[in-house]
C-alpha cells in the first residue's frame, strides 16, 4: 500500500494521518479539508474562543507540520465524487488515486424546516464562532434553539459576558440524548441559577426578526438566533459511491465500509457498539480520535484487531465539568451516590458513569468499562464505590 487519502481535515482526519506516520507508514498521505484553515479544535468554539478571541490556540499542527512529516494537505477543497472502480477521489478536475480511502466527513448542523429558520446563526465552524464572537462584544439578547451540549455551553458563555439568555429546547428535559433525568435537572438548576431562562417541550416554530416563536405561541425575544439543534452526518460521497449508509457510513467492527479499500470514522461513522453490537454514531472528538488510531494500526501493521475502546464525552459549562464515560440509553436506570456521580445500568449492567468536576471517578470508571464489566450487584456490594472495585 503507497497511496492513502483523507477525506476531512478536522481533528479524526488529522488524527489519522498522524498515526499513520507514527506506526511507521512510509507511502503518500493526502489530507483534503473542506474549510480554509489548517486543522483546528471544534470544542473550545462554543467555550474558551468566545471569550479570547484567540484562533491560533485553536491550531492542531503549524504548516511546517505537514511538511516535516510529509503530509500533503489541501484547505478549502471541496471533494464531489468517489471513483471506486479506479480508486480516485475527485474534486472539481484534480483527481487523487488511493490504495485506501479513509473517510471522515464529520457532521453539518441541521438546518429544519420551519419559517425564517435563515435568521438564526449556527455555531460549528471557526468562522461561525467568530460571528457570534463579534455579536457578543456588545449587549444583546440572545436566543438559543436547542438545550443540547453546544447550545448550553454558549449560553453559559453569553451569561457570563452579562447578556440576557433564552433557552429553547423541544424535548422535555435538557441534554436527554447524552444524559440521564438526574443530570439534566441538575444543569436545569444550574443554568437558571445563573439567570437564564429555559423552555422545555415546546418546539420552535419560527424565527422572525424579533426572535423566535414557540409552538404554544408565546414569543422570545432575542437580538440574535442561535441554532444548536443537533447535527447530520456528511454521508452523501458516501452514498453516491454505492457504500452503505444509514444514519452514518456503515462500517464493521474494524471500521471497514463494505468497500474493503474504504475505512470511514468519526461523526459520520455507524459503527458496532462494542458492548452491546448495535449500531451507534458517536458524536465526539474522542471517538474520532480512537477510531484514527485503531485505522492507522490496522492499515499500517495489519492488525485486525475489532474497536473496542470505550467511549467518553464532556462538556464545560460554566463552572461545571460533565463527564460521561460509557454509553448509555434513555431508557437505562439510575443511581445517583452522595456526592451526585450517576450510575447507569442496562439490564443490571454498568453501562455508563456520569461526574461533575470529578476527573478521579471519570477515569476510574473508564477503567472498569473497558474490563469485564460490573454488575449492580457487584457495585452495591461496595457502596457504589467504583474505586473499590
Amino acid at each position: 500500500m503507497d497511496r492513502i487519502v483523507i477525506i476531512g481535515a478536522g481533528q479524526g482526519g488529522l488524527q489519522a494521518a498522524i498515526n499513520l506516520r507514527m506506526e511507521g507508514f512510509a507511502g503518500s498521505i493526502v489530507l483534503i479539508g473542506a474549510e480554509e484553515q489548517l486543522p483546528y479544535q471544534r470544542p473550545p468554539l462554543s467555550k474558551a474562543y468566545l471569550k479570547d478571541g484567540d484562533a491560533l490556540k485553536l491550531q492542531l499542527r503549524p504548516a511546517t507540520f505537514f511538511e516535516r512529516k510529509d503530509i500533503t494537505l489541501h484547505t478549502g477543497v471541496h471533494v464531489d465524487r468517489i471513483d471506486r472502480a479506479n480508486r480516485l477521489v475527485w474534486a472539481g478536475k484534480t483527481s487523487f488515486a488511493y490504495d485506501h480511502l479513509i473517510l471522515a466527513t464529520g457532521t453539518r448542523n441541521l438546518r429544519p424546516a420551519i419559517p425564517g429558520i435563515h435568521h438564526a446563526l449556527d455555531l460549528r465552524t471557526l468562522t461561525d464562532a467568530q460571528v457570534l464572537r463579534e455579536v457578543l462584544k456588545t449587549p444583546c439578547r440572545t436566543v438559543v434553539i436547542g438545550g443540547g451540549f453546544i447550545g448550553l455551553e454558549f449560553a453559559a458563555v453569553a451569561r457570563s459576558l452579562g447578556h440576557d439568555v433564552c433557552v429553547a429546547e423541544a424535548a422535555p428535559r435538557l441534554m436527554s440524548r447524552a444524559v440521564s433525568p438526574e443530570m439534566s435537572e441538575r444543569f436545569l438548576k444550574k443554568h437558571r441559577e445563573m439567570g437564564t431562562i429555559i423552555h422545555l417541550g415546546n418546539p420552535v416554530c419560527s424565527v422572525t426578526d424579533e426572535g423566535i416563536v414557540l409552538a404554544d405561541g408565546s414569543a422570545l425575544a432575542g437580538d440574535v438566533v442561535l441554532l444548536a439543534a443537533g447535527v447530520t452526518p456528511n454521508i452523501e460521497l458516501a452514498a453516491a459511491a454505492g457504500l452503505q449508509v444509514d444514519n452514518g457510513v456503515v462500517v464493521n467492527e474494524y471500521l471497514l465500509t463494505n468497500d474493503d479499500s474504504i475505512s470511514a470514522m468519526g461523526d459520520c461513522a455507524v459503527f458496532p457498539n462494542p458492548a452491546t453490537g448495535l449500531p451507534v454514531r458517536l458524536e465526539c472528538v474522542q471517538a474520532a480520535t480512537d477510531h484514527a488510531k485503531s485505522i492507522a494500526s490496522r492499515l499500517v501493521g495489519n492488525n485486525m484487531i475489532p474497536y473496542t475502546a470505550v467511549p467518553w464525552f464532556w462538556s464545560d459549562q460554566a463552572d461545571w465539568k460533565l463527564q460521561i464515560a460509557g454509553l448509555s440509553s434513555p431508557k437505562d436506570d439510575s443511581v445517583v451516590r452522595e456526592d451526585g456521580t450517576v450510575l447507569r445500568f442496562a439490564d443490571g449492567n454498568l453501562s455508563a458513569v456520569e461526574t461533575i468536576n470529578n476527573a478521579r471517578t471519570h477515569l476510574q470508571a473508564r477503567k472498569i468499562l473497558a474490563g469485564d464489566g460490573v454488575t449492580r450487584e457487584e457495585l452495591a456490594a461496595v457502596n457504589d464505590d467504583i474505586a473499590a472495585l
